[in-house]
């Protein structure tokens, strides 16, 4: 009965039925707490206001567990049912009675305790467990008022204070926690002593929520221990040591750069500590590495002390920096307290542990999903199949983890099998305040926390003045997350000492907080006071440690005036040898022998003698083995998965994640078939090497989610370059809602943070009549973001061509299963990596001329798909029709790109328009200047059009026409008045919703494209 494992009101309602002897009288907390430390004081309810009485409990319902048991009522049904047959009832409730009636007995100052009284006592443990954390000392600045639910009150299970020196029976469980110690009766005053000091000091737990026993017994052992936890004298000066560390840099900072923003950790100094802490037990549990996300607060202070970035590089940022030697890539930069680093710490214990601090925007927790993909990439590389070497730690603020939708995302992929880490870490700084919003005014829960216990993670809320429980805490959630590898949250409440930013002014907003904050004393100072009083430090240590840190710090500030760095900080271990885009990079054929595309070809199209697929998948595959050994008509599904194989056979990775990937939106990839009698799964992909890693090649449907899935997938594509990391929408509509990844990280973190990103991002798009939500990938956004300048055209000479290296990503809208084939395996085959956009196909899937012949995927000369460069994906492919490097009879050259081109072509051909010349840009971005060139030099005579389907303020043409304009300017071609446009005309929604609208539009343009006389340009008209 899972209402009594939260404590309903149910209960409770039945135990004031048995205490108010009519129901008359029933309690209520004050605000105003009384002057007994566990009595509350209570006001009466009139009979009218009180609750209804619950029934009975029938008796076919009496044979649930001990542990589900919950009102009087239904304990007086039990005992009589166990008086009259024990046989009746759960062997645990049997237990209960004869360990009961037995004890009662014979023990000395019990024996006039009742069966039901001792349950009650069980009900009030049972409350402190649930509710304890109601009754915490958990804000330092003491101005939250919290009720205290009735259910702490002792007064509400017919307890008085006249009870205390009483000794009650509790009995000896088989849970944990003091009820299992062998202490079976105790008086009340040492129960509740005991309740409180557990549960209602400096960390308040929350982990009844938690369905699993075992879990919960684990966390009560620690809990609910004999004496309260304390550090002894070696552990304090460590843990003071971290703290003034802390502070100091702090105050180091506010010293020398006084107008800065620095977003300051003052208030919460404590989370260094507790982090450091926190390394510690993990490396002693196991863990060999770390990856860490955090937004903008105390961000400075974990790179200096935690992550140990060099304080004098630090520093350097602060004063402005210092241009980087000569010869290296630098790009644009980014403010220091968003910048990434990583850095091999060694522990407390004597291990070494490997840090990564990844860079993040200041768009709150969107770097949440891309730390948990980092780590899973982690995982796989380094064989951690237990996931036990590798963590993920994530800080949040209270404000963005309460309000930002991707925390729900990322905490919802933590139990997935191809996304799951083991369990992450997740530390709340909470200011309580966001920026200037109260929390009343900023979440509906409780606790800002309270999202995750949607995924039954213990929350522990800890005083974040109390440095000793901070660090108690963030160990607890180590040990926590290396035993049962789920996500824990350790929620720290401290304020914030300045205003959002170190120039802002908060008491406009809250000036109540910020008059206690004024005179509120430091959690160094709490703490040294605190050591002193103890003995176990004296003055003149405490000032050592101070010069110490205060020495390094002044010495570090003199080194950063002449600091210079000297590498590119992308440069790990997997990425040694990558090329900047300062740096030449040569281009690569991506054909591969014919032998090897005839025996993976057959791999990934058969299936197991006794699968039993549906049997239209079954036909699927004997029309894809056919396409394999005649080597004509390869569709596009077949031509993915080509790339996808030959890329495994040579030792890369391949994963494949979103919406509906395993079978494909459309039907069209079926990666992994399903035996229809049995249910069982079989991948060909998995099959494709001898004794294949079973992860080495990854499809996986993912959970409904753009925003956390995509930021997965491009931090898992970060930690190693040898691999093909694919994120496919369902429809390319949707995509935007995962804006911010592609905004924030995609097309710009290379230039910010100086990391190079090889995701694939395939995003169907093209206009079927599906109407507005199914017909666009917004291509226009992802050109317009892209880089390359529009009015110059760069080195386009093969042997010294880098333009793509220049440009911050690549966009395609690809036609051929070829095509396809080779700017995937292009992504493998070169010595940089970035983005790559794909405006993914939908009818082109099965249309009847989308084919290529697998002549065109080889590596021999002299086949279509061969040319003077080798075989390689083609940028532009030229019209069909046989034409030479010279065509004056040509009136129309007509550009295009994606589906779009097959209808221009049938049209051309069913009105024998042969003056009429039909090219394809299969790359948009960057700009293929030379063979647009190459093609306006073949047509001397041809006007230049540019055909598209989507709306003119849509689509590519924005995109195209300057550059286009540029390459003809620059081949005496005309400027921007000679390109004229044929597509739909604007439009605030990308499509129609009336399919007979979409047919004449579409009908309308390609005819214009092709049989007009004349096409106006949209600028003279």
């Amino acid at each position: 009965m899972t209402w009594f494992r939260a404590g309903s009101s149910v209960a409770k309602l039945a135990i004031r039925r048995t205490l108010s002897q009519g129901g008359s009288n029933a309690s209520r907390t004050r605000l105003v707490p009384s002057g007994n430390r566990y009595f509350h004081s209570t006001i009466s309810k009139s009979k009218a206001q009180s609750a209804p009485v619950p029934r009975a409990v029938p008796l076919s319902r009496l044979t649930d567990s001990f542990l589900d048991g919950t009102s009087s009522v239904y304990l007086e049904e039990l005992q009589r049912a166990w008086e009259a047959d024990p046989n009746s009832v759960d062997e645990s409730w049997d237990n209960f009675f004869r360990n009961f009636v037995g004890q009662a007995a014979t023990t000395p100052g019990i024996s006039g305790q009742t069966i039901q009284e001792s349950m009650r006592l069980l009900l009030l443990v049972r409350a402190y467990q649930v509710y304890g954390h109601m009754k915490a000392n958990l804000d330092p600045l003491g101005l939250e008022k919290r009720e205290i639910p009735d259910d702490l009150d002792p007064a509400l299970y017919g307890f008085s204070e006249a009870d205390l020196d009483r000794e009650f029976f509790l009995g000896v469980w088989r849970m944990s926690g003091f009820l299992s110690e062998n202490r079976p009766v105790q008086t009340l005053r040492a129960i509740l002593t005991r309740l409180e000091q557990a549960y209602c000091g400096s960390i308040g737990f929350e982990y009844m929520h938690i369905a699993d026993r075992e879990q919960c017994n684990w966390l009560r052992d620690r809990i609910e221990t004999p004496i309260p936890m304390a550090y002894n004298r070696q552990r304090r000066e460590v843990i003071l040591d971290r703290l003034i560390w802390s502070t100091q840099f702090e105050n180091f900072l506010a010293t020398k750069w006084t107008a800065a923003k620095r977003f300051g950790l003052e208030g919460g100094e404590t989370l260094i500590p507790g982090m450091k802490e926190m390394f510690d037990r993990s490396a002693d549990l196991g863990v060999e590495s770390i990856v860490i996300g955090m937004s903008h607060r105390g961000r400075l202070n974990v790179l200096g002390n935690v992550v140990r970035k060099p304080l004098r590089q630090i520093f350097n940022e602060f004063s402005g920096g210092i241009k980087p030697a000569e010869g290296l890539y630098t790009g644009t930069g980014d403010v220091k307290y968003h910048l990434g680093t990583s850095y091999d710490r060694p522990t407390r214990g004597g291990k070494r542990i490997h840090l990564s601090l990844v860079a993040n925007p200041s768009h709150l927790e969107a770097v949440d999903p891309v730390v948990v993909g980092k780590t899973r990439a982690k995982q796989y590389y380094s064989n951690d199949v237990d996931r036990t070497k590798n963590m993920g730690i994530l800080i949040h603020g209270d404000g963005s983890f309460a309000g930002q939708g991707v925390v729900y995302e990322t905490l919802h992929l933590s139990a997935l099998p191809n996304y799951t880490t083991g369990g992450t870490i997740h530390i709340v700084v909470n200011n309580q305040v966001a920026f200037t919003t109260d929390p009343q005014s900023g979440r509906s829960s409780q606790y800002c926390t309270d999202v995750a216990k949607a995924l039954n993670a213990p929350i522990f809320h800890v005083n974040g003045d109390d440095v000793e429980a901070v660090v108690h805490a963030c160990e607890l959630a180590a040990e926590w997350r290396q035993t049962f590898h789920t996500d824990v949250v350790v929620d720290i409440v401290c304020y914030r000492r300045f205003g959002h930013n170190e120039i802002d002014e908060p008491s406009f907003t809250q000036p109540k907080m910020y008059k206690v904050i004024r005179n509120h004393p430091s959690a160094l100072e709490i703490y040294q006071n605190k050591l002193l009083e103890t003995g176990q430090v004296t003055k003149e240590d405490i000032d050592k440690i101070h010069n110490k840190v205060t020495s390094i710090l002044n010495e570090e500030f003199l080194a950063s005036k002449d600091y210079v760095p000297q590498k590119g900080d992308w440069l790990s271990a997997f990425w040694s040898g990558f090329k900047s885009p300062e740096q030449l990079s040569r281009i690569r054929n991506t054909g591969v022998k014919p032998e090897i595309l005839k025996n993976v070809g057959k791999a990934i199209a058969t299936l197991p003698e006794n699968f039993k697929p549906h049997r239209a998948v079954k036909k699927i595959f004997a029309d894809r083995l056919k396409m394999i050994e005649t080597g004509e008509g390869v569709d596009w599904a077949v031509g993915e998965a080509l790339a996808f194989a030959t890329l495994l056979v040579e030792g890369n990775h391949v994963r494949l994640s979103g919406q509906d990937v395993e079978r494909g939106t459309f039907s069209h990839r079926h990666s992994v078939v399903h035996d229809q009698e049995t249910g069982e799964r079989y991948c060909p992909l998995d099959h494709v090497v001898m004794n294949q890693n079973e992860e080495m090649f990854t499809v996986s449907n993912s959970s409904l989610s753009e925003f956390g899935v995509l930021g997965f997938e491009l931090g898992y594509s970060m930690e190693n370059p040898n691999s093909l990391v694919i994120w496919e929408a369902q429809f390319g509509d949707f995509a935007n809602g995962a804006q911010v990844i592609f905004d924030q990280f995609l097309s710009s973190g290379e230039a910010k943070w100086l990391r190079q990103i090889g995701l694939v991002v395939l995003l169907p798009h093209g206009y079927d009549g599906q109407g507005p939500e199914h017909s666009s990938a917004r291509l226009e956004r992802f050109l317009q973001m892209s880089d390359d300048n529009p009015f110059v055209i760069p080195e386009m000479e093969p042997t010294l061509r880098n333009q793509i290296q220049k440009c911050n990503w690549q966009v395609v809208n690809v036609t051929t299963p070829a095509n396809y084939f080779h700017v995937l395996r292009r992504q493998i085959h070169r010595e940089f990596r970035k983005p790559l956009i794909v405006m993914a196909p939908k009818n082109l899937l099965r249309h009847k001329d989308c084919k290529s012949n697998l002549s065109e995927f080889d590596d021999v000369q002299g086949h279509p798909g061969f040319d003077k460069q080798g075989t390689r994906f083609k940028r532009l492919i030229k019209d069909q029709s046989g034409h030479s490097d010279l065509e004056e009879g040509i009136r129309r050259l007509v550009l295009c790109s994606g589906k779009v081109y097959y209808e221009l072509d049938e049209k051309r051909k069913s009105t024998e328009s042969k003056d009429v010349a039909i090219c394809r840009v299969e790359q948009l971005c960057p700009f293929p200047y030379d063979l647009i060139q190459r093609e306006l030099k073949r047509y001397p005579n041809a006007e230049i059009v540019w055909c598209q389907e989507e709306p003119m303020n849509m689509g590519a043409y924005s995109y195209i026409a300057p550059r286009l304009a540029t390459a003809m300017k620059a081949v005496d071609r005309g400027n921007l008045d000679n390109i004229n446009y044929v597509g739909r005309g604007p439009s605030a929604a990308t499509a129609t919703g009336f399919y007979t609208v979409h047919v004449k539009e579409q009908a309308a343009l390609v005819e214009k494209a092709i049989t007009s006389d004349s096409i106006t340009n949209p600028t003279l008209a």
